[in-house]
């Protein structure tokens, strides 16, 4: 999704359109609404003059919008829109409302542009009848192309085995989802996965060949290298599962720490679409360097007393440097593991530096210790 864009376009050109659009207008407090000229006196004082034909109007505001409802009719809306269409991974959400607002019919990007829940939601607003026709949705099984968005999950590939899986899914054929990391709740608690879908926590003594194909939920970048059987059969999802404890000299430059943090993941088969948090001592929460990388990525930035990291277990090695000039015996280490919630590294404390004389950075990893989907009930996720 491209993140500058205005969330909801609303498109009327009738009398009766008008009401609907207007009552969306005042309910959604996020839309702009383009009103034909023969209307727009009647229209919210905020109205856009649509222009007619609407061609000219939609080529400007295609791409500006995450939504655009059209109180218009379906067939009008495909034979306007298809020559602005580019890609299900950037074309926005189509949808359109008949002149009587009986149904809200979702007509493009369903899944990667959420026009199936931009549909629901103004379907709601308007109480008619939601018309969404993508498979996966109509069947209530996995929607493998958005599966854990809501979670912050992402595809390695998007265009690796996806079509495939979709169909896999939709066809109740033999699936496997193993799941090394991640929230459980990518498929509902307490509800058993769909028809077809087995379960798994590893990828050990598995023959690829007896599924049609697996869905891996992982934060490692190996599995190509060490079983190449199965990463030809699958899917990849990162979870945001890992935490980064850093500790560094004042004043390190950004590239630096960012330079770091790529090789220590790299060097560790870790994936960098995986991060969740970086972790620091309080002396830190104002380090340009760490505030910069936090928002460049959209990682949080939390950070500790001296006093609560030196009371963590499970640190590798003790820091002199960090005991006399910040008063607790480890700062990277100690933070990822406050933060992550769990008792041992994935990665002890790796130093780096680019230059001699330059400034010293340490990056330790941990793992979010999730459960697996049998040793949680439902409601009770914490989020880091």
């Amino acid at each position: 999704m491209i993140q500058s864009r205005k969330s909801y376009a609303i498109y009327v050109i009738t009398k009766h359109g008008l009401k609907t659009g207007t009552d969306l207008f005042y309910s959604l407090k996020e839309a702009d609404i383009f009103v034909s000229p023969k209307f727009i006196s009647n229209a919210p004082k905020e109205s856009k003059l649509l222009s007619l034909p609407m061609e000219p109007t939609l080529r400007q505001t295609f791409m500006e919008y995450d939504c655009h409802i059209f109180v218009i009719s379906v067939g009008a809306v495909v034979r306007m829109i298809s020559p602005l269409l580019v890609s299900k991974k950037t074309d926005p959400a189509v949808l359109c409302i008949d002149d009587q607002a009986k149904f809200t019919i979702c007509v493009l990007s369903g899944h990667v542009g959420r026009g199936n829940f931009f549909t629901q939601k103004i379907s709601d607003l308007l109480e008619n009848i939601p018309v969404i026709t993508t498979a996966s949705d109509v069947s209530g099984t996995l929607t493998v192309d958005i599966l854990g968005r809501e979670l912050c999950w992402s595809l390695e590939d998007p265009d690796r085995n996806v079509t495939r899986a979709c169909a896999a899914v939709v066809n109740e054929t033999k699936v496997l989802f193993v799941q090394e990391t991640g929230e459980p709740n990518f498929w509902p608690l307490g509800k058993d996965l769909p028809k077809g879908v087995e379960y798994s926590t590893n990828i050990e003594n598995i023959d690829p060949k007896e599924y049609e194909i697996l869905l891996i939920a992982s934060d490692r970048t190996d599995i190509r290298t060490k079983t190449p059987e199965i990463y030809s059969n699958s899917v990849i999802y990162r979870p945001k599962s890992l935490v980064l404890g850093l500790g560094c000299d004042k004043g390190i430059p950004t590239e630096v720490v960012e330079n770091g943090i790529l090789k220590v993941l790299k060097e560790y088969n870790l994936s960098f679409e995986s991060v969740k948090a970086i972790a620091s001592v309080n002396a830190k929460k104002e380090e340009p360097a760490f505030l910069g990388i936090s928002q460049k990525y959209g990682w949080k930035f939390i950070t500790f007393s001296a006093e609560s990291l030196d009371k963590v277990g499970g640190i590798s090695e003790v820091s002199k440097a960090a005991s006399e000039y910040v008063g607790t015996r480890s700062v990277s280490e100690a933070s990822a593991l406050l933060l992550s919630g769990s008792d041992r590294l994935l990665v002890t404390k790796q130093k780096y530096k680019e230059t001699e004389g330059g400034k010293n950075l340490t990056v330790a990893v941990a793992r979010i210790p999730f459960a697996t989907r049998s040793e949680i009930p439902s409601g009770s996720l914490e989020k880091v």
